[in-house]
């Protein structure tokens, strides 16, 4: 699976909703075929919000995605379409140092409960994004080594770097004004997404049930005023509903209905942990394209890549499939009677990630192998360690199989389809980490030996690896070369998978991590949030003032494309020489699908199947 801890690099607009990212009744269309789609996702659902550090993965987002709809999405030609059935933004004051957007929600727009969406609605986007409103209203500094009560992933983001003040509130209530201290990059996708702020006040207040129109109207006034006086008591109940309650894994008809409330194509009916969730339309959706034909989507969990996957597909058990195949599974796709299989490139990217410090928001500290208090002892030892990691090996075993033009990654900020990739790599610092595996190994060697005469021979450091889930064919075999490597080193790791492993990322017991950024944005600051010291991806406690620096400029005014790449090369130099993350390798993307399903144009930026549902039809 892929931790859309979206790439994570994250869009600011698109957590901002609780069920996140985009969605788009009409009557459907061909109502005389098959309406009800299935979807493998690898691993479960584990919970209605994707915007918190722990939970912004592939499986929440995506079926978030069809129960959302904010002002844009990307198309599979990563070129952000407006979505003019919600409203409409645009630039209201364009200066240098004084930059404002206006977002008008269109009349008539409404949640799934009925009650009208309005301009109260985008303000929950401030509290997930900027970091001096969470200060100032005493929720916690999300800098600071205490989680925030809104425990966004966007703060640290363009948005709160350039934010000014409050957004401003239209007097018919249906528009808000963003205004910048400086005329930001990628303006159009920074800007806020609708959330049922009525449901917060509602859930924090114990409510039960759907509330009327009338008192949902009040509610929704409520939190505006608290929002715009600083309610600190208020907000932190809000913000205790937002960053936990809708972390579930099971819907039924004792849930909450609060929870579910949609203004995407779908709502959420049901869940089964670890095994299913079901969505059928929303009745009062009218605010994004119009359905052509499904009626419910269910996704499945846990069907395991590889021969089940084929199998199930030939069954016609399931219609889509989008995993991590191996080079048997994809020869198995290929044979089976209509079943389209298609490749792709898609803006994911395994890598390796090494702990220097606390997690975000743990109470214990880091003292591990890796843990920069260590010194040069724990410097050499992240050194040695990625040296010795069997990257090469793993692409020629595992993904050159599957893709013959698959290389070991040498950025995380540029990808090897994108043009400027040659030029990054050679400036980021990557050849640190170059020549052959045995020219590696033996300067791991040397490193480890400085501390552990008897590596080589006996495996004295005890590594912690977090990767992935048991049924991940893929990833298990990845794992197995990554110990029989290491251990050649002196490093004897723990490769027992781990189900529900996203939600372990920030803990201080795992001294490496693997697994897979999944880009759902294009971004000036490229992979900044990542690795800043405020970086709502930074799970490893890394902090450098190298890097810092270059993402501030990064995530401020639009700059040269030049001037991008030089940045890049800075940050990522840093990030090399402090020998704490390595990319590994660009994934290799297949989806098989039915081939009487109509619609499936998989895209590059997450999420890559599902962008497009609702042109989905048999």
């Amino acid at each position: 699976m892929k931790a859309r801890l979206k790439t994570r690099t994250v869009v600011a607009a698109v957590s901002a909703a609780s069920i996140a990212l985009v969605g788009f009744v009409a009557v459907p269309a061909h109502a005389d075929t098959r309406t009800t789609v299935v979807v493998t996702e690898s691993n479960p659902l584990s919970s209605l919000n994707p915007g918190t550090p722990d939970t912004n993965l592939v499986t929440n987002t995506d079926i978030g995605y069809l129960v959302s709809a904010p002002f844009w999405y990307y198309d599979n030609k990563e070129q952000v379409v407006r979505n003019t059935d919600l409203g409409s933004y645009d630039i209201a004051v364009n200066k240098v140092n004084d930059f404002e957007v206006k977002y008008t929600i269109k009349k008539g727009a409404v949640w799934s409960d009925g009650v009208p969406i309005t301009a109260g609605d985008l303000l929950l986007s401030h509290i997930l994004n900027s970091s001096a409103y969470s200060i100032k209203a005493g929720l916690g500094d999300p800098n600071g080594n205490t989680t925030p009560a809104f425990n966004s992933v966007n703060y640290g983001g363009p948005y709160d770097t350039a934010v000014n003040g409050l957004p401003v509130v239209s007097a018919d209530g249906l528009s808000v004004t963003v205004k910048y201290s400086i005329r930001v990059a990628n303006w159009d996708i920074l800007g806020p997404s609708p959330f049922p702020v009525h449901t917060l006040v509602e859930l924090a207040r114990g409510d039960k049930g759907l509330p009327s129109v009338s008192t949902a109207a009040a509610d929704t006034a409520q939190f505006v005023k608290d929002f715009q006086s600083y309610n600190t008591a208020n907000l932190k109940k809000y913000g205790n509903v937002w960053s936990n309650s809708y972390n579930i894994s099971a819907v039924d008809s004792s849930t909450n209905p609060l929870l579910l409330v949609s203004n995407g194509g779908y709502i959420l009916q049901s869940a089964v942990t670890n095994q299913s969730a079901t969505l059928v339309v929303n009745p009062k959706y009218n605010d994004g394209p119009a359905l052509s034909g499904i009626t419910t989507f269910i996704f499945k969990f846990g069907i395991a890549d590889g021969s089940p996957s084929a199998q199930a597909l030939s069954n016609k058990e399931i219609d889509v499939y989008d995993g991590q195949p191996t080079a048997d599974a994809v020869a198995s796709l290929n044979t089976l009677p209509g079943v389209t299989t298609v490749g792709y490139n898609a803006a994911t990217y395994e890598h390796i990630d090494l702990r220097v410090g606390d997690g975000p928001g743990t109470t214990d500290h880091y003292t591990g192998p890796f843990a920069a208090s260590g010194g040069q002892k724990a410097a050499d030892l992240r050194r040695a360690f990625l040296l010795a990691y069997p990257r090469a090996d793993i692409v020629s075993k595992l993904i050159a199989p599957i893709n013959s033009d698959a290389q070991v990654l040498q950025s995380t900020f540029v990808l090897p389809d994108n043009a400027d990739y040659n030029s990054v790599i050679g400036a980021n610092g990557s050849s640190i980490y170059s020549g052959t595996q045995a020219k590696r190994t033996a300067t791991a060697l040397a490193l480890v030996k400085k501390y552990y005469p008897t590596a080589g021979t006996a495996t004295p450091i005890n590594v912690n690896l977090l990767f992935g889930q048991p049924s991940n064919t893929r990833r298990v075999s990845e794992s197995q070369l990554v110990k029989a490597a290491e251990a050649k080193v002196g490093f004897n790791v723990n490769i027992t998978p781990t189900s529900g492993w996203s939600a372990h990322l920030s803990e201080n017991k795992w001294d490496a991590e693997f697994f897979a950024w999944s880009a759902s944005s294009i971004q000036q600051q490229g992979n900044c949030p990542n690795f800043e010291t405020s970086g709502g991806n930074n799970f490893i406690g890394y902090s450098s003032s190298v890097v810092d620096a270059a993402c501030k400029v990064l995530s401020g005014a639009a700059i040269s494309h030049a001037d991008e790449l030089r940045l890049y090369d800075q940050a990522e130099g840093a990030v090399d020489r402090d020998a704490v993350s390595l990319g590994i390798f660009q994934f290799p993307s297949v989806v098989a699908y039915n081939s009487a399903l109509s619609g499936v144009k998989p895209g590059p930026l997450a999420p890559n199947i599902v962008w497009n549902y609702w042109t989905w039809h048999f």
